[in-house]
């Protein structure tokens, strides 16, 4: 199921899923069917909770983040994101990862192109010519 703007973050559920269970007890008088919303608003407190205290290496908190191991170690050496490990063998709360946004190109014309990028470097490296070496004989 596609998330949709008006659709809760799976943090906001535990709060939403309590409200629900308030307006229940309140309005219907149905006690087990507000308690029952309370008790999955818990269990799912406790998951995320958990899922959120996992220790992750630098190869795990990468796959996650989208950021690369050797930048989170970094994070990590600059005092930006806590050890939660030892010094040479660190490990990264899953819950203080951030996820990387990823800009995905929108249309082929964004999309990478290698043979542009390449005249681009020969372009470089030829003090600002159009790519072609011949363009710089005399």
């Amino acid at each position: 199921m596609k998330r949709t703007p008006e659709s809760p973050h799976l943090a906001a559920l535990p709060h939403l899923w309590r409200q629900r269970a308030e307006v229940i007890h309140r309005y219907a008088r149905a006690e087990a069917q507000a308690e029952i919303w309370k008790l999955a608003a818990d269990e799912l407190d406790a998951e995320l909770q958990n899922q959120a205290d996992e220790l992750l290496n630098l190869t795990d908190a990468a796959q996650r983040s989208g950021y690369s191991p050797d930048h989170l170690g970094r994070l990590i050496r600059d005092g930006k994101l806590a050890n939660r490990g030892r010094p040479h063998a660190p490990k990264i709360r899953a819950g203080d990862l951030h996820r990387r946004s990823r800009r995905v190109a929108e249309t082929p014309s964004e999309a990478y192109d290698p043979i542009a990028d390449a005249r681009s470097l020969m372009s470089r490296r030829n003090g600002g010519a159009n790519g072609d070496p011949k363009s710089h004989a005399k």
